[in-house]
């Protein structure tokens, strides 16, 4: 090639925030090298926004930007659509007219794709379109197109992956600097990591989104928001960290998903990893996401999960994706593949090892009155020790693997007993994983 094409490609994008900034910076700054890859001349012909005043950067001057979105979709020149906001509505309207339309999308919006992901890909197999959306799983990551290419002749068995920056970085500062949940959510804020309003992060939401996504593809089976067990990080505190380090773990935020014979267990949780597994490393405000399949084994994708250039970094590679089918004619190559109907199993049924830590009365006995309850429960404990703080006896028990349903009833046994004066925590113990 010699840079000349003899055609060109018209863009049109929804939403010109942080991610949308990001596409429009990356496509002018690597126009020529992009162009050549992908085929064709892009050119971003309209971006539809909610504030007119705003200021948009990386934009070609002949750009019309407009709160109109049918400047986009009635547009028959605009062949290509990026869908760069958030949110279910009008976000998946816009999409389906798109598409209706015979426009190609692209988007990041993990929150659709995680709760109508099959009915959206339905419609582009209709319409004889594609609907690309690496960029709504971990950032700059490549996953979703390793798992439904590169890895599509596996069985994938399990998928463990830290998925959100914000919650990663939080536990990060707790586990080096001995901040609390509240310093570290404080820190994450100034720097960019959290929103304002973090509670999508902190509760756990956004990972789960991601999970189910990540699910759907990994099992070949629907995996939507709410099959996915969910709990934030709310309630870990500088002392589970302290006493996770001593007992050689290190506390994440995970998203877990399972293929087992008697169905699918996604959960995202707090989660106490074996220090010494790669998992436990990963830092900050980064993603890493643990694949183990067969024949291929273990596989770990490493990267900054959010964030304008990582993200853009996604959307732009999609982007060159489908210019390269349109001009091959092979749109509509990759189809949905959840072609298969599994159980999603209870959180009761997942099978852990757990820590339990409760503040308990100092006096003869009373170790044994709480091995009398786990013993009737079904629950066998793997190890204990005994803390002394701040004019108090700390208990900090690992059980070994047993049913979630088992450890829930004798946590609400524990609850009764006199001498115990407070269960603290309960935190999944995942591991040992290293194979």
């Amino acid at each position: 090639m010699n840079g000349t094409f003899d055609h060109s490609v018209n863009i049109g994008i929804f939403g010109y925030g942080t991610v949308g900034a990001g596409v429009g910076k990356l496509l002018l700054e690597n126009q020529k090298s992009i162009e050549m890859k992908a085929g064709a001349r892009i050119r971003t012909k309209a971006v539809a926004i909610k504030n007119p005043d705003k200021k948009r950067l990386y934009l070609d001057p002949s750009t019309v930007i407009t709160t109109d979105p049918d400047c986009i979709l009635k547009d028959p020149e605009i062949e290509v659509v990026l869908g760069l906001m958030g949110g279910i509505s009008p976000a998946k309207e816009y999409i389906l007219e798109a598409m209706a339309r015979g426009k190609h999308v692209i988007t990041a919006n993990k929150e659709l794709m995680a709760n109508y992901g099959k009915g959206l890909l339905e419609t582009a197999a209709e319409r004889k379109v594609d609907l690309y959306f690496e960029a709504s799983v971990g950032g700059g990551i490549p996953i979703i197109h390793p798992l439904k290419e590169s890895l599509a002749g596996n069985k994938i068995k399990k998928i463990i992956g830290i998925v959100n920056g914000t919650t990663n970085y939080i536990l990060t500062r707790m586990s080096q600097e001995g901040m609390s949940l509240k310093e570290a959510l404080g820190e994450a804020q100034q720097l960019g990591y959290a929103e304002a309003d973090p509670r999508a992060d902190l509760e756990g939401l956004d990972a789960a989104a991601k999970l189910a996504i990540l699910s759907s593809i990994a099992f070949n089976a629907r995996v939507v928001h709410k099959d996915v067990y969910v709990e934030g990080i709310m309630g870990i505190s500088p002392i589970d960290i302290r006493y996770a380090r001593e007992l050689g773990y290190t506390i994440k935020l995970l998203a877990i998903s399972e293929d087992g014979e008697e169905g699918i267990m996604v959960r995202v949780h707090p989660t106490m990893v074996p220090s010494n597994h790669v998992l436990a490393w990963v830092g900050d405000a980064y993603n890493a996401i643990y694949v183990m399949g067969e024949p291929v084994g273990d596989l770990m994708f490493y990267g900054r999960g959010a964030g304008s250039g990582p993200t853009a970094s996604s959307v732009v590679g999609d982007l060159i994706d489908v210019l390269r089918n349109m001009s091959t004619g092979k749109s509509g190559r990759i189809r949905c593949t959840c072609f298969e109907s599994k159980k999603i199993l209870p959180i009761d049924e997942v099978e852990s090892r757990y820590y339990i830590v409760m503040d308990v009365v100092d006096k003869p006995g009373v170790l044994a009155q709480i091995a009398g309850v786990f013993g009737r429960n079904v629950v066998s404990i793997e190890s204990v020790i005994q803390k002394q703080r701040e004019g108090r006896t700390d208990l900090v028990f690992i059980l070994h693997q047993v049913k979630e349903k088992y450890v829930t009833r004798a946590i609400q046994e524990l609850h009764d007993l006199e001498v115990v004066n407070k269960v603290l925590n309960c935190v999944r113990v995942e591991g040992p994983f290293i194979e």
